[in-house]
């Protein structure tokens, strides 16, 4: 039986967004047993750690360091679904290993849809200043025990691609412990796991995953985790195409995180295979959501150019799910990007009550015949 022939969606959880407050009570609801809360974020909200499995590989896993990436989040309720509805499965898994999963480590940020804290810190470039309450619990609940890897679970921007036509759903990466991106024992125990979620994958989305940049970032989570001796591999979760609430994306993730858990369970810290992971292509950043081909402003002169646009995520008060506002993010000559969609503007008028598309403003235009 495959893990992808019985995948099943958590059914409470069918939107992106997910509400700090629902997610706090469905775990409090269903998974009590399992959970316990491990600190309180800067607006005193509760982050929850789940511990699960009785097996002596230790895995040590964290979504919503980033509080507008909810797949992760997504991706840990809907394997527990699934693995609920295959008991060989679940048990052959989980006698294997113990799972230490802290959900939305960043509430503040996941209630306002933002990348950052309740302070506009990145706990994901706070590991040294210890700025923020959050980094603190994850730090503290990885000294806690002796853990044989960990998951670093993020997503990625819809301007990435891994050929410049196909896009990065799920990317993948051993991250460096030095700015040589030497390849360490630890590097290759990620390798090795990420290698046997390549195999596992890439018929499901053939052209569809992507090798993360392995530049060292000194103030990193995941970098200074594996520097300091906790083989760390870094998951983002990225584009499909035309799935903007990331449904598809969430799918294939889930699929993913069962597969490297089982690959963690099987390989428990051998190096074996860590080449394939070289065979990933590395990510492009080659797309915008919409360019507009030969736009032909209102002006005095004849002016023909290109408008490339990106949708910004947010949440609007007393809704429960993301809006997508676009944002024009370049004028002019376009051609070396290309566009989930493009229109071509030949022929066509541009309405707006300004002469010119404004960078960085949201996009108050219309084409029209």
């Amino acid at each position: 039986m495959n893990f992808e022939q019985i995948y099943f969606p958590n059914p409470n959880f069918s939107n992106r967004y997910i509400s700090p407050e629902k997610l706090f009570s469905y775990l409090q609801a269903n998974l009590s047993g399992y959970i316990q809360e491990i600190g309180r974020s800067y607006l005193d909200k509760p982050i929850y750690q789940l511990s699960v499995g009785t097996g002596t590989v230790k895995v040590l896993a964290w979504s919503q360091m980033h509080g507008n990436e909810s797949n992760a989040t997504h991706a840990m309720l809907d394997l527990l679904e699934t693995l609920d509805k295959a008991s060989e499965m679940k048990e052959d898994l989980l006698s294997k290993i113990r799972l230490d999963f802290i959900f939305m480590l960043n509430p503040d940020g996941s209630e306002k849809w933002t990348r950052l804290n309740a302070v506009e810190i990145d706990l994901n470039r706070d590991f040294h200043n210890e700025s923020s309450k959050e980094i603190k619990f994850l730090k503290k609940a990885a000294a806690s025990d002796t853990y044989d890897y960990a998951l670093n679970l993020h997503e990625q921007r819809t301007i990435f691609t891994t050929d410049g036509i196909h896009p990065a759903t799920l990317s993948f990466l051993a991250p460096s412990e030095n700015v040589e991106r030497t390849v360490t024992d630890n590097r290759k125990k990620c390798m090795a796991v990420i290698g046997r979620v390549y195999e596992n994958l890439k018929e499901l989305i053939p052209n569809q995953i992507g090798r993360y940049s392995d530049e060292f970032y000194p103030t990193s989570t995941g970098d200074n985790f594996i520097k300091a001796g906790m083989p760390t591999i870094l998951f983002e979760g990225g584009h499909f195409v035309e799935d903007y609430t990331r449904k598809e994306t969430r799918k294939y993730y889930t699929i993913a995180l069962y597969y490297a858990l089982k690959a963690i369970s099987e390989l428990n810290s051998d190096t074996e295979g860590w080449e394939k992971y070289l065979e990933i292509p590395e990510n492009k950043e080659t797309h915008y959501d919409i360019i507009y081909r030969n736009v032909k402003l209102n002006t005095d002169h004849e002016c023909i150019l290109d408008v490339a646009v990106q949708y910004r995520e947010m949440i609007e008060e007393g809704k429960d799910e993301i809006s997508f506002v676009p944002f024009v993010m370049e004028v002019g000559d376009v051609k070396g990007k290309k566009g989930w969609l493009e229109i071509d503007c030949t022929g066509k008028k541009f309405i707006a009550a300004t002469k010119y598309p404004k960078l960085d403003a949201q996009a108050e235009f219309t084409i029209e015949d």
